[in-house]
């Protein structure tokens, strides 16, 4: 063991840090550091990856450059470390929030041989003149914090992270260097390396499992913020934080929840700097118990007692996911992490990545397929990360996710398995599981005819089965190790040593299908309970033969009055007041004023003889006048703009756009779209529609569709008639 003054690395860790010992690998990478050797660790969140190179830094001669991303976590570490010693000089940061006069100071310090950690932002460290006086000074070793920013393939890549090596040579010192990242999948960690030129450095990688973490993903109906509102209700007291992928859907969420009498605040890159850095206190002091934040907040935010993680959105990658759900339990004490998913949010960020690169759409799209595939499988979640950064899990049951907790049915797969591999070897193991799964189910893509793989013997022979079936098989093969992806080319199926004793000798496999989230009618899969309606069937079936009535004295279609959504949540929610119903799924103002009353008073009687306690925390509230899209859209149908202008002008899809129109009619407001229909729908086509609608018993564009004729009229002119009928006659 090393010792550093006549003390021994333990005694230096309780006289300047109070611990008592070291965890996990922490002796280890110091004693290696000390020793001159690169260094490389990979250690979650919470397993104490700063004190690698806090301890190592201050019992060094000179002064130890640790390089991170962020200039928040620098403030804290050097607030952190300057109160661990008795001299504020003692360390320092370096980045552009400082003033002229902040430099000279700094530089002093560092002149003078006071300062032991200098934290430097990678711009910074470009800037020729610090290059230069880094050149003068006395250099212990560099520090490269939060090194998966270096590589492509993590989830936070930044540019000028590519360019420490060379930065690192120009100033020119032979000093060892240590790279430290909660996350790397083995392709991440083989970039880092690679970039650094530290393929020869000694590696330390601690067990990704985090035991007391629960792992759950729920389908995402129309409306979570129901579900998170009453999950967050469900945890008095208690910390979390609420990740979503855009701006404005963290300020909505956040005001919704504060309308809802929940303590929240939100945090985003949009905001200015006093703004995020007072919310951040707030949360951290406790006098909030959630923020509702982008991917900005969590890196290096040191709050051990945080008990819940919720996705809105699924991440863009697992790396992310794993990285922001590691923020919960990191004192070892419990942490839930609830994701929301639903495959239309992968397709949105699918759309995004279409501006990037060939290079860099190609590295997004394998990221999201990750996601896609630990979303929908019904495989322990705790194997598939670990699995993914390259760790095996033995337990088959971890007990604390969903898919253990509530185990899907399994099926023998042996043939399965054997199929898969025959075909990825008759495909010289040179194709991506998309490329494997065509062929075995015979699909006739161009690709196939080229390679003329559809003249092999494999060739269709699992076409009894869908993609999605096939992608569950090669998703647990990956996890059994009977297939492997290839580092160098991210997504190539080659078949492991474990695969070629398979096929020699066949053994029964048991294997599950994947979750169904976009019918999510299954059974209830999770353990919040899946989207299976906790509606009063008594009292929806009343409501219903009340709207019927109402519809034959009015002579209009039952769902002209009121959706089967508005009903079933009427029997959830028991709405008595005008005020509440306003806040039912799909019931505006005008709706409520012109068909509440008869519905209300039927509520009111059977809440009253069934003696039943209404769940009125759960009534979520809106934000007033929280939807500008909504007044924008009504403002320019008035002044007759087109859909599509309005749709551009909005970053939509004019599919988007009408599913807003229909949300805003059959809420209760009156749109004459006269304008437009007469413009796109052909006369007589609007009079079948209009006619259609009048008969009909369900207002499904699907059944219309099928009644009026695919051949001769389209979805887009229905649903604009079918506006139109709602509006005339229903507001």
């Amino acid at each position: 063991m090393k010792k550093v003054n006549n003390y021994s690395l333990n005694e230096l860790l309780k006289k300047i840090f109070g611990f008592d010992s070291f965890k996990g690998n922490q002796e280890a990478i110091i004693n290696n550091l000390l020793q001159g050797r690169d260094t490389f660790v990979i250690m979650p969140t919470g397993g104490g990856k700063s004190m690698c190179y806090q301890l190592p830094a201050l019992i060094s001669p000179s002064t130890a450059i640790i390089i991170s991303p962020l200039i928040a976590l620098m403030k804290n570490q050097v607030d952190a470390i300057r109160n661990f010693g008795a001299e504020q000089g003692i360390a320092h940061f370096l980045n552009s929030s400082l003033s002229k006069a902040e430099i000279a100071e700094v530089r002093k310090d560092l002149k003078n041989g006071k300062t032991k950690l200098l934290y430097v932002a990678p711009e910074s460290l470009t800037k020729d003149e610090n290059v230069q006086f880094l050149q003068e000074i006395d250099i212990s070793f560099f520090a490269i914090d939060e090194a998966h920013c270096i590589s492509e393939w993590g989830h936070d890549f930044r540019p000028e992270y590519r360019r420490l090596r060379p930065i690192i040579e120009a100033i020119g010192k032979k000093v060892p260097i240590i790279a430290l990242t909660a996350t790397a999948t083995p392709k991440v960690q083989q970039d880092i390396q690679k970039n650094l030129n530290m393929q020869d450095a000694s590696l330390f990688i601690s067990s990704f499992n985090r035991p007391n973490l629960y792992y759950e993903v729920r389908p995402k109906g129309e409306e979570p913020i129901k579900d998170i509102i009453k999950y967050i209700k469900s945890q008095p007291g208690k910390s979390g934080i609420v990740y979503c992928l855009s701006r404005k859907k963290v300020e909505e969420l956040a005001e919704t929840l504060q309308v809802n009498g929940i303590k929240a605040l939100p945090y985003h890159a949009g905001l200015d700097s006093a703004t995020r850095v007072t919310n951040q206190d707030k949360f951290l002091m406790e006098e909030i118990d959630v923020i509702v934040a982008t991917i900005a907040f969590g890196m290096g935010i040191d709050k051990p007692d945080v008990r819940y993680v919720i996705h809105h959105d699924m991440p863009k990658s697992l790396e992310g996911y794993y990285q922001e759900t590691g923020r919960s339990g990191r004192d070892d004490g419990e942490g839930n992490c609830i994701a929301f998913y639903s495959y239309d949010d992968i397709q949105k960020l699918e759309k995004f990545n279409k501006n990037k690169s060939v290079a860099e759409q190609e590295i997004a799209s394998q990221l999201l397929l990750e996601t896609v595939a630990y979303a929908e499988s019904s495989v322990c979640r705790r194997k598939q990360l670990l699995h993914y950064f390259g760790e095996i899990y033995p337990e088959d049951n971890c007990g604390s996710c969903d898919n253990c907790l509530h185990p899907k049915t399994k099926f023998e797969g042996k043939d399965a398995v054997e199929l898969v591999l025959e075909t990825v070897l008759a495909l010289k193991q040179l194709f991506k599981a998309k490329h494997v799964i065509g062929v075995i189910t015979g699909k006739p893509s161009a690709n196939n005819k080229s390679f003329k793989h559809n003249q092999l013997e494999v060739f269709g022979k699992g076409s009894e089965y869908d993609e999605k079936y096939w992608n569950a098989v090669i998703r647990q093969m990956l996890i059994e190790r009977l297939l492997a992806k290839d580092i160098e080319n991210y997504g190539l199926l080659k078949v492991t040593p474990e695969g070629h004793k398979f096929l020699k000798k066949p053994y029964s496999i048991m294997l599950t299908r994947d979750h169904d989230y976009e019918n999510a009618d299954e059974e209830d899969f999770f353990a919040g309970g899946a989207k299976t309606s906790t509606a009063d069937k008594n009292l929806f079936t009343m409501l219903k033969d009340l709207r019927k009535e109402i519809s034959r004295k009015e002579n209009l279609p039952p769902f002209v009055i009121f959706q089967d959504p508005s009903l079933e949540d009427m029997a959830i929610q028991y709405p008595i007041n005008f005020e509440e119903l306003k806040n039912i799924t799909g019931v505006g103002a005008g709706k409520a004023q012109k068909y509440g009353k008869p519905f209300l008073d039927l509520i009111k009687t059977y809440v009253e003889e069934n003696e039943i306690i209404r769940p009125m925390d759960m009534v979520v509230k809106s934000v007033v006048n929280k939807s500008g899209l909504k007044v924008y859209i009504i403002q320019n149908i008035d002044r007759k703009i087109s859909l599509e202008d309005i749709a551009f002008a909005k970053n939509m899809s004019i599919s988007e756009l009408l599913t807003e129109v229909e949300r805003i009619v059959s809420a209760g407001t009156k749109l004459d779209l006269n304008y437009y229909v007469n413009e796109y729908v052909d006369p007589y086509h609007q009079e079948e529609i209009y006619d259609y609608f009048r008969e009909a018993e369900s207002d499904s564009i699907d059944k219309a569709l099928e009644e009026l004729g695919e051949d001769e009229f389209n979805e887009e002119e229905i649903r604009l008639m079918r506006i139109k009928f709602m509006s005339d006659l229903g507001n």
